[in-house]
């Protein structure tokens, strides 16, 4: 009986839609309950940093059989890969990006690619005030320094600075930077911003570019994950008071 079951549950699991996870070793897949039983019971998802067996040789193995592929964060879905994997039709990344993403590559091959667009976006933008709060107040800094016993050596404590009222520039008004100016906004914050382009149904003030918001506030949040943009900004560090990047 035992056996049957098992022989049962391997033919349900082979019969599967077969999904390649793709992740770098230092990433973790993970799959909590009640998603996690919805995709496994849906899906056959093979790791190649699950198995023992060495990376191109698993891959070379299972290649004809994988429809789908899930890219774990910024893990690259490059040309090389997708040339490994001639039945692939999907690419879901779990990110808001794309810019890991080898997409000429995907339509060239007529690749679905989809990601996790804006399901983020207000967790994100949460994140960014209160990081905002945080370092304005000194309230991390302040901890630590009751936790050092800092009190007795240095008796004074700097006050720290209120949110509310200050001029915030917004690098990047898409969704995330929508939604952290729809919350700045309630702070009474003056926001201005730059992005590709004006868009019309926004009544912020828009920049031509980023050094002259930088120098019209007194927070710049950068709402955008390429580094090689963040190494043409190093010139604005005297520019502004305080500067937040939210990739």
């Amino acid at each position: 009986m035992a056996n049957e079951e098992t022989q049962q549950d391997q033919f349900s699991s082979e019969a599967l839609p077969i999904v390649l996870v793709n992740r770098l070793p230092s990433f973790k897949f993970l799959a909590n309950p009640p998603f996690g039983d919805l995709l496994y019971s849906n899906f056959n998802l093979l790791d190649p940093h699950d198995s023992p067996e060495p990376y191109d040789s698993f891959l070379s193995r299972h290649a004809h059989s994988i429809t789908a592929l899930v890219t774990v964060g910024p893990t690259p879905v490059t040309d090389d890969l997708l040339q490994r994997l001639p039945c692939l039709k999907l690419v879901v990344g779990t990110s808001a990006g794309l810019d890991h993403i080898d997409l000429p590559a995907c339509r060239s091959r007529g690749i679905t690619v989809t990601n996790a667009s804006s399901a983020f976006s207000e967790d994100v933008a949460d994140c960014a005030v209160g990081l905002l709060i945080d370092v304005l107040r000194r309230i991390s800094a302040a901890d630590r320094f009751v936790r050092g016993r800092m009190w007795p050596v240095e008796k004074n404590y700097p006050l720290g600075f209120k949110l509310s009222g200050k001029r915030v520039g917004i690098v990047g008004l898409g969704s995330i930077g929508s939604e952290v100016a729809k919350r700045l906004s309630a702070f009474d914050c003056s926001i201005s911003y730059t992005s590709r382009n004006k868009k019309p149904s926004v009544p912020f003030p828009f920049h031509t570019n980023v050094l002259d918001l930088a120098t019209n506030s007194d927070i710049l949040v950068l709402m955008f994950s390429k580094m090689s943009l963040m190494c043409r900004m190093n010139y604005l560090d005297s520019t502004m008071s305080y500067c937040l990047h939210i990739a």
